[in-house]
């Protein structure tokens, strides 16, 4: 590395190390903006959350739990979470599957669509639904007419959790799928396999790892989705009222211990889904 002459830098450049100790303070000032920028915006605030959760002690943290609506907004959550990332992972695997191995017409149209609900607000999913499915919306007169509910009701919240975590798990799979190719699977259906044979045998082990991290991320959104099932959830107590949801009605009625509590639930359950996610990626890229 050439030094300019007469400038500090050739005073560092110069003496035995000088590259060394410039990699070394630039790593650190990286390294160190990082940490400080997680500790402002994420340990603080994760931190302050236990710390409210136990203000009162491990008994009224226990209690928190034992309300008849805090037990009915977590079973909602974990409920939503069953029905939803089981169907968004048979829709990621087709969507992916359809778009990296094959060609037909609508094919960049479909990945935009696939792309439509990461860019459209949660807010504005849920209104797309209340349009639809509302008392004065397209079907609400039909709908009503035969007695079925699906705005302020949970077939409502789990078309909206649905909408917006629908592109996690295609999201991970198509990219995947597109850099192993076709070789495997055109030697299997040259073989005489199938194309159900083809996709369990050959492209679906391929991709294991790929879809467990999507299903993960999946999942997480889906239990921690607030703004789509607040639109379309109504606030019924006890009935649609997911955690998030919960969560801010005990806070705005001043029960900060009670909306601490489930804040840390979910919080862990995060936690646990973070670590995971690390787990799949340690062993999926051991065996790749």
């Amino acid at each position: 590395m050439a030094a300019i002459p007469g400038t500090a830098h050739e005073d560092i450049a110069s003496r035995p190390g000088g590259d060394t100790i410039v990699s070394h303070v630039v790593r650190w000032t990286f390294i160190s903006v990082s940490l400080l920028f997680l500790a402002a915006l994420l340990f603080a605030p994760l931190a302050t959350v236990f710390v409210m959760a136990f203000a009162k002690g491990w008994r009224a943290y226990v209690t928190s739990f034992t309300d008849p609506d805090t037990a009915a907004a977590i079973r909602l959550t974990l409920t939503i979470a069953l029905i939803v990332v089981p169907i968004n992972t048979v829709f990621g695997l087709a969507a992916s599957w359809a778009t990296a191995k094959f060609e037909f017409r609508g094919k960049s149209f479909l990945i935009t669509l696939i792309d439509l609900p990461l860019a459209v607000s949660p807010v504005i999913s849920g209104l797309i639904y209340v349009l639809l499915f509302g008392l004065r919306g397209w079907f609400g007169t039909w709908l009503q007419d035969h007695d079925i509910s699906i705005i302020f009701a949970v077939p409502g919240i789990v078309l909206a959790t649905m909408f917006v975590t629908f592109p996690y798990v295609a999201r991970e799979l198509i990219p995947l799928m597109q850099q192993l190719g076709n070789d495997e699977e055109e030697a299997a259906l040259t073989l005489g396999a199938g194309g159900w044979i083809t996709f369990f045998r050959v492209t679906l082990p391929k991709v294991r790892w790929g879809l467990v991290y999507g299903v993960i991320l999946c999942n997480a959104r889906a239990m921690g989705e607030f703004g789509a099932v607040s639109v379309v959830s109504g606030h019924v107590r006890g009935l649609t009222n997911t955690m998030p949801l919960h969560i801010e009605i005990l806070y705005n009625e001043y029960n900060f211990v009670g909306a601490f509590a489930v804040a840390s639930l979910l919080t862990l359950l995060a936690v646990v889904t973070l670590i995971v996610k690390t787990l799949v990626e340690r062993t999926g890229y051991r065996r790749r």
